[in-house]
């Protein structure tokens, strides 16, 4: 669905948009990243900041693994469908060039017992 864009539109996202980027209370979310624990003063707090870093890249890592894996399936499957095609058109190959070989030897047989034929004659 497409959203006409008029003059008024412009003007509203115009008006909106400074307060949306600027408001500092949207920003103080706690996004799960990396986070630097060096600036942490008690000991418990860095623990706390290192083990929150470790589970984080935990995450990403488990999650990554089975994006990773899911992909490698999907190729997989493609390679073995890649694979049965590839067979089937070998054996299509095969069988054109046994029909192509079989169509050039017919004439050379049905000529071969005549100068057979014609060979003894001669003598």
């Amino acid at each position: 669905m497409r959203i006409p864009i008029t003059g008024r539109s412009v003007v509203a996202l115009a008006v909106l948009l400074p307060g949306l980027l600027s408001s500092g209370k949207a920003r103080a979310q706690d996004v799960p990243g990396i986070e630097i624990c060096t600036v942490e003063k008690t000991m418990e707090r860095r623990t706390s900041c290192l083990q929150s870093n470790v589970d984080f890249l935990h995450k990403t890592i488990t999650r990554l693994t089975a994006d990773h894996q899911q992909k490698l399936d999907a190729a997989n499957r493609q390679i073995e469908s890649l694979k049965l095609t590839v067979a089937g058109l070998q054996k299509a190959v095969d069988d054109l060039q046994a029909a192509q070989k079989k169509a050039t030897e017919e004439p050379k047989k049905k000529d071969a017992p005549a100068t057979a034929k014609d060979a003894p004659a001669a003598k």
